[in-house]
């Protein structure tokens, strides 16, 4: 694992920030900008990882147990995140945010592109394709035992969704739909009809591109 000093200058996060904007950095480079530096005993860059993975588990809402159960993170720091997050939900919210075609979502998922595990996300969406809220589902292998259509439509019935929009990220780049990712798509089309939550579109997406079940017309069947 690398640390900053290991880095060079003009790619470390602040340095690369100032040249290049902060559009550039990938999540856990902000996060080390947030926290500013390390512990004794942890590096900046590895405390960033690791906050970066309770905020991927908690749909980036976690509570201050949640940051300070970090090993290295204190209540100081914890503090200082959740404050810094509960800043950008005030200021820039998704929600509300309309939806023309499912691949206008790209920009509320694209920064989860980096990750090293897959994660099953799911979009709700209101009557007039606005978001209501993007939650994680699911962190690890995308399968059949990991996506049921109990998780993925617990919440979107609660906000009273209309319709959902699915996507999940493929670490390796190949955006092609595996059997398994076919299978759990039309089995949560097929559940989404009887509870009259409407499944948009898959999307699976890597820093590589993506792919769209819809724009291929596979959305009710294979590829």
């Amino acid at each position: 694992m690398k640390k900053i000093s290991d880095i060079p200058l003009q790619d470390r996060p602040r340095e690369k920030l100032q040249q290049k904007g902060a559009q550039a950095l990938s999540d856990h480079e902000l996060l080390a900008i947030l926290l500013g530096s390390g512990t004794r005993t942890h590096d900046v860059m590895t405390l960033a990882r690791r906050i970066l993975k309770v905020l991927d588990e908690t749909s980036a809402n976690p509570t201050l147990e949640d940051l300070t159960g970090i090993d290295g993170i204190g209540l100081a720091k914890a503090t200082l995140i959740s404050a810094a997050l509960e800043f950008a939900r005030r200021r820039i919210r998704p929600e509300g945010f309309k939806i023309t075609f499912p691949t206008d979502v790209l920009p509320l998922i694209r920064h989860m592109a980096d990750r090293k595990q897959e994660h099953f996300l799911c979009i709700s969406l209101n009557g007039a394709n606005e978001v209501i809220a993007t939650r994680t589902i699911s962190v690890g292998l995308v399968n059949k035992t990991q996506v049921h259509p109990r998780e993925v439509f617990a919440d979107p019935i609660t906000d009273r969704a209309t319709a959902v929009i699915i996507a999940h990220n493929h670490p390796a780049g190949n955006v092609t739909p595996s059997k398994d990712d076919v299978e759990i798509t039309q089995k949560l089309k097929a559940a989404g009809e009887t509870l009259g939550i409407k499944v948009l579109d898959h999307i699976i997406f890597s820093h590589k591109g993506y792919y769209s079940f819809l724009e291929s017309n596979a959305l009710g069947s294979g590829p």
